[in-house]
């Protein structure tokens, strides 16, 4: 028998909750043989997920509820998930039902057969064209300047060893794209393909917002490629050779062909083009740096507000099993704990 632990990040998700949570039983139901922990954290959701969460706790003793004390992002909750998990193998799975939670049968499969990171990527997915455009050129990036291993159209529905989660928890970084944190450590992955669903109207809209993945974009190259800064000096030699030849060209045509050199405008222009680029360079010093600063701080990764879970079983008069619903409060620390 295994035990097998399911998180799931929650925010904006309250419509879909229930059907999530119907099938996360039907697939319990189809491997009897094992123990399944529910974890769903609440990441600062403003809609009803965590009342909803709360009346769906007392229905199975096998859901846990973590509620953030804000929103920290998917990548923290999914971090407080981890921390909290008990399972021998872990899955992190969106609330959307995008991505199927059936596939989790054959993905606990792969892992009996010794893979501890199993990967369910896309290999398509019923999207926008311009987020499917975005995201390609996205995944594109990171494999070629970052991770190759990173599977073409990117994942975000894993399932991982206990071994793979404890070295998770050791990492101290707080801007982390877990995605390539997984990667980065180098176990041999198994990778499982699907279509990834369309969102369902009646489960609302995405949170996922231009500014999130504008940030999601930026941590994940800052966290695993030297590309960016690379980049930015290969272009400040570049210009800094254009420049002197230019310089060099106005030399000779005013002292030895004495020719009077003429134009204000491509002055200008010049100026404007090294000075946006000097501030761009800038700009990427600065992601660094300031993640550099981060890091120093200490600063926890997360902060869980509440834990809901049933904390002992208690018979009534009639002989039936009942289960306590208990409450606690966590702070993960990455700097003294086994650290969305």
């Amino acid at each position: 028998m295994s035990f097998i632990s399911i998180i799931v990040p929650v925010y904006g998700n309250a419509a879909s909750l229930p059907d999530l949570l119907t099938r996360f039983q039907a697939l319990a139901c189809r491997n009897p043989a094992d123990q399944f922990e529910f974890v769903f954290v609440d990441d600062g959701s403003k809609d009803d997920s965590f009342a909803v969460l709360q009346t769906l706790a007392p229905t199975d003793a096998r859901i846990r509820v973590l509620k953030l004390s804000r929103n920290f992002g998917a990548n923290p909750a999914v971090l407080a998930g981890l921390d909290q998990a008990r399972g021998d193998v872990v899955a992190a799975i969106a609330a959307d039902l995008q991505d199927p939670p059936e596939l989790i049968h054959e993905m606990v499969a792969l892992w009996r057969q010794g893979r501890k990171v199993v990967l369910a990527a896309r290999a398509d997915r019923d999207d926008p064209w311009l987020t499917i455009m975005l995201a390609d050129l996205f995944y594109a990036l990171f494999r070629r300047f970052a991770i190759k291993t990173m599977p073409k159209r990117g994942f975000d529905f894993f399932l991982i060893d206990r071994q793979i989660v404890t070295l998770i928890k050791n990492s101290q970084e707080n801007n982390v794209y877990l995605m390539g944190l997984i990667l980065w450590l180098g176990f041999d992955p198994a990778v499982v393909y699907y279509q990834r669903q369309a969102r369902l109207r009646k489960y609302g809209r995405s949170m996922w917002t231009f500014t999130k993945k504008f940030k999601y974009f930026i941590d994940s190259f800052v966290a695993f490629s030297y590309f960016p800064i690379r980049a930015s000096s290969l272009i400040g030699v570049s210009l800094s050779v254009l420049g002197m030849l230019y310089a060099i060209l106005i030399i000779v045509l005013r002292l030895i062909a004495n020719i009077e050199i003429q134009g204000w405008s491509s002055l200008i222009v010049v100026v404007l083009v090294v000075s946006g680029v000097q501030m761009l360079m800038i700009g990427i010093l600065g992601e660094y740096t300031w993640r550099n600063l981060d890091e120093t701080r200490k600063r926890p990764r997360f902060v869980i507000d509440r834990i809901i879970e049933h904390t002992a079983d208690q018979t009534d008069p009639a002989g039936q099993v009942q289960s306590a619903t208990g409450t606690k409060s966590a702070v993960e620390a990455p700097s003294d704990a086994d650290a969305h």
